[in-house]
């Protein structure tokens, strides 16, 4: 909102009005303000869950220090959604697809997450949302973003028209590229580690002599469907211990603001020979607000957790780097990027596979973890759940640095 007041104030000479047309500038406010509205209201939404009794149930497990968590208010990703919702609103172009898109993302698997809250704490009721329903409304963002990116005339990728111009020599001798951009709709996203580094899923719809420019959305969808769903419960079940999730989250989201800077950036993704996604540039405002939110629920969250995000958060901020990741067309590098979460999953499918296994085989179940999801595995061999969260924050800063590497390393 703020953007067009700017906008309209730039169109009338008013000093400064100017620097808020700059992606970089509403970014920055956006971090700047989530992290305000994270600071001044989480101490208002703990003492408001304290009152309102939404305690977490931990459940016995065995494992050191659960016995204090009993009672830590939960649901607390209420107020990472604010903190990213208000700024976004605030300093982004509301007109952008891609922002509608993460807007309704946001919304959408909040909404679930709140919903599975809400039957924990005041339905008394462990299990929660059934699991099928989750299901149900992943797929159904998954739907929708899969349907916008697909058939969206305002989605697009950008490439070198054969007819741009040779390098011209500017005034002070400079050797400037005039490149002119021919926009059109594709299915392509980008490969890392290869030089030539574009795939079309559209060519899987075309090994069935169907037209990909009709038809690529029977294979477009159903991937956008697995990335959301498979990231969303990636960190759902990476909120585990305190801190984990949301830090692992926060550098997972400086990597994609990075990314999606590049990517909309015409001189960056010609200078890295990179896809150029127009207007997906604007999305780094929105991950300014991401990052500032993860960063200033911390604050609270960080050991020993004074609030837990709950289903609220940990689905949404899984949901929002999927649909993240699929709109900047860096899909394929989510395993790198999200090396934490793909592990947390792992561990869980292996422990319930090999279980049943070595049950149907022998009579007794096996395990190849001490305890799954992995961090509790760390924790029942006795590392402090604080080294715990440390060493993997480590981790992830790796392959954050890693993932952002790959645009060269080809």
């Amino acid at each position: 909102m703020l953007y067009y007041v700017f906008e309209y104030l730039n169109d009338l000479n008013f000093p400064g009005a100017g620097a808020f047309q700059y992606i970089t500038t509403r970014a920055a406010s956006a971090i700047i303000l989530s992290l305000i509205i994270s600071m001044i209201f989480g101490k208002k939404i703990i003492k408001m869950l304290h009152r309102l009794q939404v305690g977490e149930t931990v459940r016995d497990l065995g494992l050191e220090g659960q016995v204090e968590k009993t009672g830590t208010p939960t649901m607390g990703g209420l107020l990472i959604l604010g903190a990213i919702l208000i700024p976004t609103l605030l300093f982004a172009k509301l007109d952008n697809i891609y922002i509608l898109m993460l807007l309704l993302s946001t919304v959408w698997l909040g909404l679930i997450g709140f919903l599975d809250d809400y039957i924990k704490v005041f339905k008394k009721n462990k299990e929660g949302l059934k699991g099928k329903m989750k299901i149900v409304g992943q797929v159904g963002i998954g739907i929708i973003v899969g349907a916008t990116l697909f058939f969206s005339d305002e989605v697009t990728i950008a490439e070198e028209s054969p007819n741009s111009p040779n390098p011209t020599v500017t005034v002070d001798g400079k050797i400037i590229k005039n490149t002119i951009w021919e926009e059109s709709k594709s299915l392509s996203t980008t490969i890392p580690f290869f030089k030539d580094n574009e795939l079309d899923y559209g060519y899987a719809v075309e090994l069935f002599g169907l037209d990909a420019e009709k038809w690529g959305w029977l294979v477009f969808i159903p991937i956008v469907i697995i990335i959301i769903t498979a990231v969303s419960n990636g960190a759902n079940l990476t909120d585990g211990i305190d801190g984990l999730a949301t830090g692992t989250s926060a550098i997972i989201g400086v990597a994609l603001g990075v990314l999606a800077y590049v990517s909309g950036n015409a001189f960056f993704a010609d200078y890295l020979n990179i896809m150029y996604i127009p207007d997906s540039g604007e999305l780094v405002v929105f991950m300014g607000a991401f990052v500032g939110a993860c960063i200033g629920f911390l604050w609270y969250n960080a050991y020993p957790a004074q609030v837990f995000m709950g289903d609220t958060g940990s689905l949404a901020l899984g949901g929002i780097i999927g649909t993240f990741a699929i709109a900047i067309r860096k899909e394929l590098l989510i395993p790198v990027l999200c090396g934490i979460f793909l592990v947390e999953n792992l561990s869980v499918i292996l422990q319930v596979a090999y279980f049943k296994y070595t049950k149907n085989k022998f009579g007794v179940g096996k395990r190849v973890f001490k305890m799954a999801p992995l961090h509790h595995h760390y924790q029942k061999l006795g590392y402090h759940e604080a080294k715990i969260v440390g060493r993997f924050w480590i981790v992830g800063i790796l392959l954050a640095i890693f993932a952002i590497a790959t645009l060269k390393l080809r």
